[in-house]
């Protein structure tokens, strides 16, 4: 039977390991309010662009950055109660969630890059069918359209002579209207009547919009590759924790 270990024997001593985890579980609890807060506010400020989409990968990503921003916040105290009482099996517990937490984070991280990257291919292939086929026929997609013309000062997906042959140009819901309302410089009721440069915007959304997108998604990835990096040294101090205590005595 292999003898007992004081609490201070080899390199690592369970005093130091409980200091070093209590630190951790402070910084932890702080990173993964940060990455909650990341989530939800692209979830709530970029709802209308996700809208726009034809593929989910950009709320997936954020999706996982919001659970995994909960999963940091329920982690946290349980790691520090596992800590404090030098409890095995919350140590071990508490190890799983910091495993869960570094592949969503890492999922949301390397979705967010590789899908920065397909973001403007998307645009180009969706983007026109969705406002000339969704415009005033989608209420949801509709109010994305204009929030998206009158935000970024574009007209139409490509151009807004892409309008003329939109299902809304046919309908009686456009009356006189060439472009939709939200395509003026100024915006008012009936302004889209004239589609003279001085009056609507002429380039096309998909630029802009692709931009906003990506910018987002470099910040996600960041946030989510970034932090994911944590989850790791917690890990291997809780996993030393672990087998330290398996060991040990009080003398």
């Amino acid at each position: 039977m292999a003898p007992s270990k004081s609490r201070d024997a080899d390199c690592c001593s369970v005093n130091f390991l409980k200091y070093v985890l209590q630190i951790f579980n402070v910084v932890f609890l702080m990173a993964g309010g940060a990455v909650l807060g990341v989530g939800v506010w692209t979830l709530a400020t970029r709802h209308w662009q996700l809208a726009l989409l034809s593929t989910a990968s950009y709320a997936v990503a954020a999706g996982a950055l919001v659970a995994a921003g909960a999963l940091a916040l329920l982690g946290a105290p349980l790691g520090c109660v596992g800590v404090w009482r030098e409890h095995r099996c919350l140590l071990l517990l508490f190890t799983f969630v910091l495993l869960l937490i570094f592949l969503l984070e890492a999922m949301a991280g390397v979705l967010s890059y590789v899908y920065q990257e397909q973001v403007y291919r998307e645009l180009e292939t969706s983007l026109n069918s969705t406002f000339l086929g969704a415009y005033r026929a989608d209420p949801r997609r509709s109010a994305a359209i204009d929030l998206v013309q009158h935000q970024f000062r574009c007209c139409g997906a490509m151009r807004f002579e892409d309008w003329q042959y939109s299902e809304w140009r046919r309908s009686e819901a456009a009356g006189l209207n060439l472009v939709p309302d939200s395509c003026c410089k100024t915006v008012s009721q009936g302004c889209g009547r004239s589609s003279h440069p001085s009056n609507i915007h002429y380039s096309g959304c998909i630029y802009r919009l692709s931009e906003e997108i990506e910018g987002q998604l470099i910040v996600l990835g960041a946030v989510g590759l970034g932090i994911c990096v944590l989850q790791v040294f917690g890990m291997v101090f809780s996993c030393c924790l672990y087998i330290k205590l398996k060991d040990v005595v009080d003398w």
